[in-house]
């Protein structure tokens, strides 16, 4: 069965997004010695994905209508089954007011589309996609790459790291 995922990595002026298209495990026979065991196969392939962008001379206002009104859009286009959404994580306070301000237009989206949705923080997403929560973007990017199979790490790094939430979310699931 297949799930379409959209991975949402919420900012006021750059917003990530990611569709991948991910299936659950089956299981294959594998010959084991004299016997057949089932391994276990999953698969996850990028639909689409790149980002919203709002520029920092836009009023804040102006700014999360563009966010709502492209997001809107791209939900309907994309017709994800579930959407992944990173949570806020303190760095720097006036940047985490925007980052919230866009997040909660995301979010406003979502719940008008009636779509599920779940929350990851930025070390929930490293530890499923690395094995480790702190781990750099750098091996973050390179998960994203090998696990949907990629020659090179998606651009911009807003698009990759929305991959990265969606591609957490089945991650999680499976």
């Amino acid at each position: 069965m297949e799930t379409r995922i959209l991975g949402l990595d919420p900012g006021l002026a750059t917003l990530g997004y990611g569709l991948v298209v991910a299936t659950a495990p089956t299981k294959l026979p594998q010959a084991v010695g004299c016997t057949l065991a089932t391994t276990p196969v999953r698969s996850a392939r990028p639909l689409e994905f790149g980002t919203i962008e709002t520029s920092a001379r836009t009023p804040i206002g102006d700014r999360l209508c563009t966010i709502y009104a492209d997001l809107q859009a791209l939900v309907a286009d994309l017709q994800p089954d579930l959407v992944a959404v990173e949570k806020l994580f303190f760095y720097r306070m006036g940047n985490t007011i925007s980052v919230a301000q866009a997040r909660g237009v995301a979010l406003l989206v979502l719940a008008q589309a009636a779509l599920p949705y779940v929350e990851f923080t930025p070390p929930q997403i490293k530890q499923a996609l690395t094995g480790h929560g702190g781990a750099n973007k750098q091996e973050v990017q390179a998960a994203v790459a090998r696990e949907l199979k990629l020659d090179r790490v998606p651009r911009p790094d807003d698009a990759a790291d929305a991959l990265a939430v969606a591609l957490a979310a089945w991650l999680h699931a499976i």
